[in-house]
């Protein structure tokens, strides 16, 4: 598979070196520091985009591998708001896009036990919900992407609650997410449901990168000869 990095940091370089291990081919690799080649004749020299950059940039980037005509995934954050004119763009274009917060299987199979868990303490009021999530100091977003996701997963099964909020709150109709930035850490999410009685908590911590970067790659293989708009849970049903 011929692949095209758009973004070159930490998950880039991450991406690029479980794919070279499988035998996959690095075409392109655009950062801020060779924009000039991120052409519509380079990017359609791959068979699919994999786009990790930055919430003022996913946008563009991904627009341009759309419009070359190249399938393309994107695991930025912190963008949303554009999320569906991205799709829009690719069903315009007949082509194929898969957006995750998150391509780690473990937690994509912790949001499907999020889901479970919520649904179940949903009929017991006495018990509170609340986040928290722990990030690096160089993530740029806050909350992050996987603990929106997270949190529009509880907000499913609690009607009374009409939103998330990043800071404590004791009003009943907000989510409260705490978000938390130290050295080092690639990324922890706990969902705490309190009550006078007990605490019980869900978590996952990410121990590297590795998770996310191979994700990544199951969804470009997965994506790379399709039609349309995909979600990480479409490749996990086609793993499993």
């Amino acid at each position: 598979m011929k692949i095209a990095l758009i973004g070159y940091g930490k998950m880039g370089k991450a991406i690029e070196e479980i794919a070279l291990q499988n035998d996959h081919e690095i075409i392109l690799k655009i950062n801020r520091g060779n924009l000039a080649d991120f052409t519509p004749e380079n990017i359609s020299k791959a068979d699919v985009c994999i786009e990790f950059s930055n919430p003022e940039a996913a946008f563009h980037n991904i627009s341009k591998c759309l419009e070359a005509g190249v399938p393309t995934i994107s695991g930025s954050t912190g963008w949303l708001q554009k999320l569906h004119d991205a799709k829009s763009l690719c069903q315009q274009r007949n082509n194929a896009f898969l957006y995750a917060s998150n391509f780690s299987i473990g937690v994509n199979l912790f949001f499907q036990i999020n889901e479970v868990v919520a649904q179940i303490f949903s009929s017991h009021p006495e018990y509170q919900v609340r986040m928290e999530e722990t990030h690096h100091t160089a993530k740029k977003d806050a909350p992050s992407g996987t603990a929106v996701t997270l949190a529009e997963g509880i907000l499913k099964h609690y009607p009374s609650k009409l939103k998330w909020i990043n800071e404590a709150t004791t009003n009943d109709t907000e989510l409260e997410i705490i978000s938390k930035r130290i050295d080092p850490a690639p990324g922890t999410h706990r969902i705490f449901y309190d009550s006078e009685i007990d605490s019980i908590e869900i978590m996952h911590t990410a121990h590297n990168r590795k998770g996310f970067a191979s994700g990544a790659l199951l969804a470009a293989t997965f994506i790379q000869d399709k039609k349309g708009i995909f979600e990480m849970k479409d490749v996990l049903h086609a793993l499993f």
